[in-house]
């Protein structure tokens, strides 16, 4: 199975594409056993042909014992069962690319799950084994080794070793399911390159890389511990030699990579989840390495022009000099969707928010919604990639009450109850006003949706024009319109104070995050977030004016 063939002018389609990334356990459930799965996302790939992406990123769904979602691979060469099989896999790549729509896949290479065949082999073999070199295994500290090698700590809580029976202790910046690959040996890395290959040949046409800056480690003994702070991009500015995240040996393997996917017809694409500092993320940037880092500063920028101004121009001028584009997003499968993030107060702590069942503080949800239907305008017009998350364009909420004996996320238990995790972002889409899980499927879904969501369903949503689900359609028709690569301008009359004001070709693009109206120029109106007074933008607002 191949790929769409191009030109080298359409082989650079991802320059300013548009990918939905898929949850597969969330999107549709195709055999009716409440787990979504691949047969589910071809029955539904019409929705996405007519929402007007240009590819669709797919979330793991190899075999897995599901420790974290599927994020522990057990064999990168396969489907899960539960997910369908190979022969699903390329009906569902068939189906995209007779509607024009590519596939990305996601990549998971810092770690496998504890029941891939390698990770069984190393714990049965003997400390120093060829088996056990890759992965990474220690002995630990203390008359009899009783501590971790190192203070190292998992992302999901508690430390990132875990001892095993024969005394040594091995490594999971994850969950205890996810031992860490040591890329410092050669099979390893040749391992990784089949895959990707495997994956080319099978038609797909463009790889998300997990934790793509977090595979290399330092490994000299003795081991160095760090300044253990709240997040990854954090943790690399205290440690600027960090043992563990940010190596520069990683982006060698990156332009491995590169050359496999140059080598296929068309080129395939790859783009790495970074969590660092802007000018740390371009350097995984290049002709020579990835083609786009995910921009998760404009995810986490607070609804206020004066922040997006400088978040945008340091995101456009930094991708410009790597010789890339921006790449947008405004949420995912590991955060709270912008529909609440938007409708709560400044600086609230999601975690806490969450442990709270979204009651503390209170979130506005009209509000929060009329800002992500803002946010998700200048998304789709400034210049780049940009990705949505599925339920963005039904505005869906975070289901923030999720109660402990439905959670599912490790991090719940891993954080000793402290932390709710990520299912609230990742209950299964509602598709039609009624059912056991709102069209879903024909039984219920594994996590349960709120009754208020057969409003939010697409066939609740399809036709009116009002709707979330529509904007997002007259966006991506829009949107199309705009000429391919062409730069941005700010109206430096316009973008002033609460107003971001920016023209692409004969657009002109306004964003207003303040609550008070503002006066609206002349120009035909293309989309707007909000239904528009004469000659006002109202407060939390967007639109795109046709002025030429």
């Amino acid at each position: 199975m191949s790929a769409p063939r191009g030109t080298p002018e359409t082989d650079a389609w991802w320059r300013d594409a548009v990918i939905y990334q898929i949850y597969p356990r969330s999107f549709a459930d195709g055999d009716d056993n409440g787990t979504g799965d691949l047969i589910g996302v071809t029955r539904r790939i019409g929705h996405l042909a007519d929402l007007g992406v240009d590819a669709v990123w797919l979330s793991p769904f190899y075999p897995s014992p599901m420790a974290d979602g599927g994020y522990d691979v057990a064999d990168y060469r396969d489907v899960d069962p539960r997910f369908g099989s190979l022969d699903d896999f390329d009906a569902l790549v068939e189906a995209a690319h007779g509607r024009g729509i590519r596939i990305y896949i996601d990549i998971v290479p810092n770690h496998t799950s504890s029941a891939h065949p390698w990770f069984q082999a190393a714990l049965a073999a003997p400390k120093g084994s060829p088996e056990r070199d890759r992965y990474v295994f220690r002995d630990g500290i203390g008359p009899s080794g009783e501590r971790p090698p190192s203070n190292w700590a998992s992302r999901f809580g508690g430390s990132a070793w875990s001892r095993t029976p024969d005394g040594q202790w091995y490594l999971h910046l994850f969950h205890q399911d996810q031992p860490d690959l040591n890329w410092s040996n050669p099979e390893v890395r040749a391992e990784f390159d089949d895959i990707l290959r495997f994956w080319c040949r099978r038609g797909v046409d463009g790889f998300r890389i997990d934790v793509a800056y977090a595979m290399v480690k330092d490994l000299n003994e003795p081991l160095r511990d760090v300044v253990m702070v709240p997040s990854h991009a954090d943790e690399v500015t205290a440690n600027p030699d960090h043992p563990f995240l940010d190596r520069p040996e990683v982006r060698d393997i990156h332009r491995e990579w590169r050359r496999i996917l140059d080598g296929f017809t068309p080129p395939r694409v790859a783009i790495g989840e970074i969590w660092l500092p802007t000018d740390r993320r371009l350097r995984y940037l290049g002709p020579d390495k990835l083609h786009q880092a995910f921009d998760f500063d404009f995810l986490l920028c607070p609804w206020d022009a004066a922040a997006y101004r400088a978040v945008i121009e340091e995101a456009v001028d930094g991708a410009t000099a790597a010789g890339s584009v921006p790449t947008w997003v405004l949420g995912n499968h590991d955060t709270v969707r912008p529909a609440s993030k938007f409708g709560l107060p400044p600086g609230t702590d999601l975690t806490s928010w969450l442990m709270s069942d979204g009651t503390a503080p209170p979130a506005d949800p009209a509000l929060g919604l009329r800002r992500a239907r803002a946010a998700a305008l200048l998304q789709l017009a400034l210049p780049g990639a940009a990705y949505i998350y599925q339920g963005e364009e039904l505005g869906l909420p975070e289901v923030a009450d999720l109660s402990p004996e439905q959670l599912q996320d490790p991090v719940w238990e891993r954080s000793g109850h402290t932390a709710k995790g990520r299912d609230g972002c990742r209950v299964p889409i509602p598709w039609e006003k009624s059912g056991p899980s709102l069209g879903f499927g024909r039984a219920a879904g594994w996590l349960p949706q709120p009754e208020g969501w057969s409003e939010l369903s697409v066939a609740a949503q399809t036709g009116d024009p009002g709707s979330t689900l529509e904007m997002y359609r007259a966006a991506l028709r829009a949107r199309r319109a705009l000429s391919s690569g062409t730069r941005f301008t700010w109206d430096r009359e316009l973008n002033v104070g609460d107003v971001l004001a920016f023209r692409r070709d004969d657009h002109l693009i306004l964003v207003n995050t303040g609550s008070a109206p503002v006066p609206l120029p002349p120009g035909e109106v293309v989309v707007a977030s909000a239904d528009l007074p004469p000659y006002e933008l109202p407060g939390d607002a967007a639109v795109w004016l046709r002025t030429g």
